[in-house]
């Protein structure tokens, strides 16, 4: 659909809790839909209800993990008033369920295209549809469904997918097949690839509980690695078990609360 022959200014509001990424479609936004009017951000749940209270957007994109109040959470809200764009990092269970039709999504890094077709659905519905008063049944139990997912509820977890990490002015997304390790200090986690590394200020507790436990182990204090990443486990002089991994020069030290990991040295 032309945006031009919707019957007035169509408004929106971004929520998420990574500024960067709020910036990223904000552009991505101006790009494909010019008229769109952006006319607030919310840096996480609770924010975005309490805005779009006094802000009635039409739209609001919403990320799906954020603090204090996640974007499913809020999704139980808002979508009683204006109509419900997810963002997420997870391809998963949210991103299969949303595909039924009732409620779009967007997948990080946002793709320009996507989100060209994500604006017209929008813009027919806009267009098209009366505001609904209340949830179709249907929508409703699928939200209670992936908020009690998101709080560890009955199911398959939907693990982190992505790492965003601020390069300069740029936001870098990493996917977490490429990733060797974590490791940290007291104010920064250190991301290494094959290729490089950059630090973020997510905590390894946060990692380890978002990660799935298949694919990362916790070895150390300080360390998370990617299992199918270790090509060696030796011991050095000291008797240390110490991980070797491919295609990067620097071992790991295994602690000896997790030497159980590796019960066959």
């Amino acid at each position: 659909m032309n945006p031009a022959s919707l019957p007035r200014t169509v408004t929106a509001l971004i929520a998420d809790d990574e500024p960067p990424m709020r910036e990223q479609l904000r552009a991505r936004l101006r790009e494909v839909w010019p008229a769109l009017m952006i006319v607030g951000e919310a840096g996480n749940g609770i924010e975005a209800v309490a805005q779009a209270g006094v802000l009635r957007p039409d739209i609001v994109f919403l990320d799906i993990r954020m603090p204090g109040q996640t974007g499913l959470e809020a999704a139980r809200v808002l979508m009683k008033q204006c109509h419900i764009v997810f963002v997420t990092a997870y391809d998963e269970y949210a991103v299969h369920a949303f595909e039924q039709g009732a409620l779009d999504y967007l997948l990080k890094p946002v793709d320009a295209e996507r989100l060209r077709r994500t604006c017209s659905r929008v813009q027919d519905r806009i267009a098209h549809l009366q505001r609904a008063s209340a949830a179709p049944e249907h929508i409703e139990q699928l939200l209670t469904q992936l908020v009690q997912h998101a709080q560890g509820g009955a199911g398959k977890r939907d693990y982190l997918r992505w790492i965003q990490a601020s390069s300069g002015t740029a936001l870098r997304m990493i996917s977490t097949r490429e990733i060797l390790f974590f490791q940290s200090d007291e104010k920064y986690t250190r991301v290494q690839t094959e290729q490089s590394e950059v630090l973020i200020r997510k905590t390894l507790k946060e990692l380890e509980d978002e990660l799935d436990p298949s694919e990362f182990w916790r070895i150390h204090r300080s360390t998370l690695v990617r299992v199918d990443a270790i090509v060696a486990v030796t011991r050095d002089m000291r008797g240390r078990q110490m991980i070797s991994l491919r295609n990067h020069a620097e071992r790991l030290e295994v602690s000896r609360n997790h030497t159980h990991l590796f019960q066959q040295m």
